[in-house]
């Protein structure tokens, strides 16, 4: 069921998160398989989850998950710990102007992980590499997270995902 965008065929499958518990352990596998520099862009309506899921990740990366919050008012945070994150919240972004003055080309060129929420309203300015996670609400607890990419870098990155899931006790699989 993959679509051809442009010249690469999209990637994806679903990790199925039935409780919070779930959700961190996705988030310990993001932290320990995503390469240095990745940017996610993270999508999904308000209260889906994109704020838990940086949480999960930072918790897995030792810089306390307790100081992430949704960066709306400031825009955009750092936490250090065995890996840097950071973390851009586009949703008060007005323009694409707006956003590139945010610095994010340089933080784009870091190795730090780079979480972008509402990653939709500003998808112009972001690198063709970017891997997409796209959540959706199933019901009070359950959460969809269909990891996607258009870029053939990833193909590698994908089964170490998926296989990191199945091992995790995690239903991941092609949607």
């Amino acid at each position: 069921m993959s679509q051809v965008l442009s010249h690469h065929q999209e990637r994806f499958f679903t990790v199925v998160s039935l409780s919070e518990e779930d959700t961190r352990r996705l988030g310990r596998i993001l932290a320990e398989l995503l390469p240095d520099g990745t940017i996610v862009r993270l999508e999904g309506t308000l209260g889906s989850g994109k704020t838990r899921l940086v949480q999960a990740v930072a918790e897995a990366a030792d810089c306390g998950h307790h100081f992430v919050v949704s960066p709306t008012f400031v825009m955009v945070q750092r936490y250090l710990g065995k890996r840097g994150i950071t973390h851009i919240d586009a949703y008060r972004v007005t323009s694409i102007r707006e956003f590139l003055e945010l610095g994010v080309e340089e933080l784009f060129d870091s190795d730090d992980l780079v979480f972008v929420e509402w990653a939709d309203r500003v998808s112009e300015a972001l690198p063709a590499e970017a891997l997409t996670i796209e959540i959706t609400i199933q019901g009070d607890t359950e959460r969809h997270f269909r990891i996607r990419s258009i870029w053939p870098g990833h193909e590698g990155l994908f089964i170490a995902l998926q296989e990191a899931a199945r091992r995790a006790g995690l239903s991941a699989g092609q949607a």
